[in-house]
């Protein structure tokens, strides 16, 4: 497994994409209400890319090997469907939770985010405590990234913080690193065992991304190829980040002023 260094100047194009990733979300929270469309949010964030941030939606027309090519700008996910949604006409509605997931691409570099929103910012109980604990696993799985541990301390913290609050981890998806490709090595697992996988290194750079769900961790496709949902149609959220490991720990990427904030409890 071959990962990729990247030098401070490379770093700071990536610190570029990832602000205008996270600018996105920031940009698009208003309209995040009931009756809008994930389709018209689609839009008006491939609007705001290209026309105000002047840069490039990745996941428009990507295809990795064996997929059609995505149709959409960016994926929005809501309650059962845990990654990949692809925007529709379906109107949101009051106490579903959403997960938009946005990558730019800005001189090349990637940025790559995504944040959970409740819809009229009331949900159920499990929804609120569901989504606030996966806010908490994506830090608890950044606190672990620094020079000298291992990549599977990351996936060890997250399980551990998910399941003892009662939740499950998704398996089949995961982090990864990145760069000037979308997607690059190393896998980032959020799941396994401490003192496992690959050394961090300074100069590496990969996301954050734990799907966690409120029921059974089994997933399934639906037939648009693309669209992951919950084998028992349980409700799961996601967040994500992109981290670079520093000489001395890690810098967050993709940080935004609208960004929720890191928990307490997080050193």
């Amino acid at each position: 497994m071959s990962i990729a260094l990247k030098t401070p100047e490379e770093i700071a194009l990536m610190r570029i994409a990832g602000r205008l990733a996270g600018e996105v979300l920031d940009y698009i929270e208003p309209f995040v209400k009931p009756g809008v469309t994930t389709a018209a949010l689609d839009k008006l964030c491939h609007d705001y890319m290209v026309d105000v941030q002047d840069c490039v939606p990745a996941p428009l027309n990507y295809a990795p090997p064996g997929y059609a090519p995505y149709p959409k700008s960016i994926c929005a996910s809501t309650n059962h469907q845990v990654c990949h949604g692809v925007p529709n006409d379906r109107a949101l509605k009051k106490g579903d939770i959403v997960n938009l997931d946005i990558t730019t691409i800005k001189d090349g570099w990637h940025g790559d985010t995504s944040r959970m929103f409740i819809v009229g910012r009331e949900a159920s109980i499990l929804a609120k405590r569901l989504v606030a604990i996966t806010h908490e696993c994506l830090w608890v799985g950044i606190a672990q990234v620094r020079p000298g541990a291992h990549l599977g301390d990351v996936g060890a913290a997250i399980q551990r913080h998910a399941e003892k609050h009662g939740f499950s981890v998704v398996r089949e998806f995961c982090g990864h690193g990145i760069g000037l490709r979308f997607h690059e090595e190393p896998q980032v697992l959020h799941y396994g065992k401490p003192g496992t996988g690959p050394l961090l290194e300074p100069g590496m750079v990969f996301t954050i991304e734990p799907m966690i769900n409120a029921g059974k961790a089994a997933i399934s496709e639906l037939p648009d190829g693309w669209t992951i949902v919950t084998k028992d149609r349980s409700l799961s959220a996601q967040f994500e980040h992109t981290i670079a490991v520093t000489e001395t720990g890690h810098e967050v990427l993709t940080l935004s002023a609208g960004a929720p904030p890191k928990p307490d409890f997080i050193d």
